[in-house]
């Protein structure tokens, strides 16, 4: 056999062999996309709160629902997530932005009111709910911001009620609670003589203890609640803002505030432009 018969069997055999040799190789997969830079790109991880009824609360099956917790799952939806690639995780509310801030969450849906300090820490969609501050107790003569000097005033830590008491309370004992369950149970015990909170969560706890009354309103649209992201995280607060302002505009907001707010005033900007 001479040298050119040989090297042209050669060359047969590598050819022969190539296809095989490029089927046995490992083959490398593309990462999945993540463009709004998520923790899971499969599926959102939110933090809220477990019992803030009617905005995000527990039911009896045990499910977390609620207006913010239903619009949220709505916007989601928007963006191609599904309720099943949706996880809400309960923790107290002054944790909730600093768990967004260092990653362990996605976004936070628990109506946190957009705010310059809070702004520091973590990014805010737009705006999506305005309310009352309400004082709840079971004396009637708590109606005024005088009124309640030298009163032992609960608050949940963390929230805007806590920073508006402290800054329009002065004469009051301000106690703050790590949720509002707890200061509920210790206005019913007596270890404070009103409790300030979300006037939707107070007209809730009312109705579930008749002996507490709203005695005080306080109008509060300057801290619009907002989708709580890390900071930086651009692509997923314009892709929320963008799906939000959809579900503005086709009624979906609307429909979801008349179901857990009904006969509540809402918002023109919040509504379908006619």
């Amino acid at each position: 056999m001479n040298l050119f018969t040989t090297l042209r069997m050669i060359t047969a055999s590598l050819v022969t062999a190539a296809p095989l040799l490029l089927a046995s190789a490992p083959v490398a997969l593309a990462a999945p996309a993540n463009p709004y830079n998520l923790i899971d790109p499969t599926s959102i991880s939110v933090g809220t709160m477990g019992d803030s009824k009617p905005y995000a609360f527990v039911d009896a099956d045990g499910k977390f629902t609620g207006f913010d917790l239903e619009f949220f799952t709505n916007v989601a939806a928007r963006l191609g997530f599904d309720k099943d690639h949706i996880t809400f995780t309960g923790q107290d509310f002054s944790a909730l932005i600093p768990s967004v801030a260092n990653g362990r969450f996605d976004v936070a849906v628990a109506a946190v009111g957009t705010t310059a300090a809070r702004k520091k820490m973590a990014d805010f969609s737009d705006g999506y709910l305005a309310g009352y501050l309400s004082i709840l107790t079971s004396d009637m003569s708590m109606s005024t911001a005088h009124a309640l000097v030298g009163k032992r005033v609960g608050v949940v830590q963390g929230t805007l009620q806590e920073s508006y008491a402290e800054k329009n309370f002065p004469g009051a004992d301000i106690v703050k609670f790590p949720d509002n369950n707890s200061a509920i149970s210790g206005l019913n015990s007596g270890t404070i003589d009103g409790h300030f909170l979300d006037y939707e969560a107070a007209k809730q706890y009312g109705e579930t203890f008749p002996g507490l009354k709203i005695a005080l309103n306080v109008a509060s649209f300057d801290a619009p609640a907002g989708f709580v992201v890390r900071k930086g995280n651009d692509a997923f607060r314009e892709a929320l803002n963008k799906s939000l302002h959809e579900a503005m505009a086709d009624g979906t907001w609307k429909t979801l505030y008349e179901k857990w707010f009904p006969g509540s005033p809402m918002p023109a900007e919040y509504l379908p432009k006619k």
